[in-house]
């Protein structure tokens, strides 16, 4: 770190400091010490636009090719992920598509960990095979001579979460991007279970980051917004294809919003990662609870390498478990809940819970044996104080099995 903090630098200053104020600037034409919310669709000409290219993303022209509020938030964004570029999206899947649209024609080939977002099984599973003769190869990522057996001449990309949903497998970056690397194909890495400061894909060999921003950058649960990180190169490409000619911009406000929610990220993500690990390792002891699944323990076949690949820092904010006991068990335990919200989603600052039931998903061979036998009930962690959330946990429990 420089010896001359500048706020303006993402290079000389920690990752809160940058947090409040990367991509912020002062408005000229009011003074105001934050970047205000552009509405506008559109942006004042040059005296002679004759010449200019309409898909232009340089310069503020039109909002569908970049805003003043995404332009902002994409610079914060960059720099929190150690990444030359990055470029935002109206939703997470949006992003997703956007990658996968750019990078890859008809004939192509890739292979995807056999536990991703269903919007993303779906895409490779249906989607693309059946419209655009891409085809997949579903894969145990774990299994690393599995991941290099499934290679092929025409395989362009490898597709994997940091952190599986909702299983919580955790995929080696590092040792992923050498097989991609080695048949010159690009990994791209899902890794909003562990956005910046807690993990950056970057720095192990990833090509692309994709982050739901909807998720833990906003963490307020009041936006929708996806983005895509990496080389100027790729994110530019990505940009032109899926934002401007696609249409899968971010609005303004969101931009605005998700800007905002991204000032507490370091802190928040400190709050999330200790309290996770204190109802993991109390779910963990409790022979009410059938099994748990989080990185943080050491009970995990992945625990040593997420304490290693993460530095430490935690284990995300995500565990999945069950209690004893069938589907309605499950129900009336999350039913008894004071605490903990019922509702999609994570990352927020409340903490949720979803209920799915074996075969909820479909292709439950997917899942570990506990999962296809009990379901699982998912739980991203909130900001709420530790305390409150095991009482309630514990009350749900006692009232789930009296």
């Amino acid at each position: 770190m420089s010896t001359t903090p500048d706020k303006r630098d993402p290079a000389s200053v920690g990752d809160a400091t940058w947090a409040v104020h990367g991509g912020n600037s002062v408005d000229a034409s009011t003074g105001a010490v934050r970047t205000p919310l552009v509405l506008a669709n559109s942006y004042r000409l040059p005296d002679d636009p004759s010449q200019m290219n309409w898909s232009d993303t340089a310069g503020l022209v039109y909002t569908r090719n970049g805003g003043a509020n995404q332009a902002a938030l994409e610079t914060k964004l960059a720099a929190l992920d150690r990444a030359e570029a990055a470029a935002t999206f109206g939703s997470g899947v949006a992003a997703l598509h956007g990658v996968f649209f750019t990078l890859l024609k008809a004939g192509d080939h890739v292979i995807v960990s056999d536990v991703v977002y269903e919007a993303v099984w779906r895409l490779f599973a249906q989607l693309f095979p059946e419209r655009y003769g891409i085809h997949a190869t579903f894969v145990n990522v774990r299994d690393l001579d599995a991941v290099r057996a499934a290679v092929r001449p025409e395989t362009k990309l490898l597709h994997v979460e940091t952190i599986a949903n909702p299983t919580t497998k955790v995929a080696d970056i590092r040792a992923l991007a050498a097989i991609a690397h080695d048949t010159g194909a690009l990994l791209s890495v899902d890794s909003t279970f562990t956005p910046p400061p807690l993990y950056r894909p970057l720095e192990d060999g990833a090509d692309i980051v994709v982050h739901s921003l909807t998720k833990y950058i906003n963490g307020h649960g009041d936006a929708m917004g996806g983005a895509v990180l990496g080389s100027r190169e790729v994110v530019d490409r990505i940009r032109h294809d899926a934002v401007v000619d696609v249409g899968g911009v971010l609005s303004p406000f969101n931009a605005w919003m998700i800007m905002r929610g991204s000032v507490t990220l370091p802190l928040r993500l400190r709050q999330h990662l200790a309290t996770a690990q204190r109802i993991g390792e109390f779910l963990d002891a409790d022979p009410r609870v059938a099994f748990v699944a989080y990185p943080g323990l050491t009970s995990h076949p992945d625990h040593i390498l997420a304490r290693g690949q993460f530095g430490g820092r935690g284990f995300g904010g995500i565990l999945a478990f069950a209690i004893g006991g069938d589907a309605a068990i499950q129900n009336r335990f999350v039913k008894n809940l004071n605490i903990i919200t019922s509702a999609v989603s994570l990352g927020h600052d409340e903490s949720l819970v979803v209920h799915a039931a074996p075969g909820t998903r479909g292709g439950d061979d997917r899942y570990p044996p506990e999962f296809q036998r009990y379901g699982h009930l998912r739980l991203s962690v909130g900001l709420e104080d530790a305390d409150d959330l095991l009482a309630d946990i514990t009350q749900a429990l006692e009232k789930t099995r009296a």
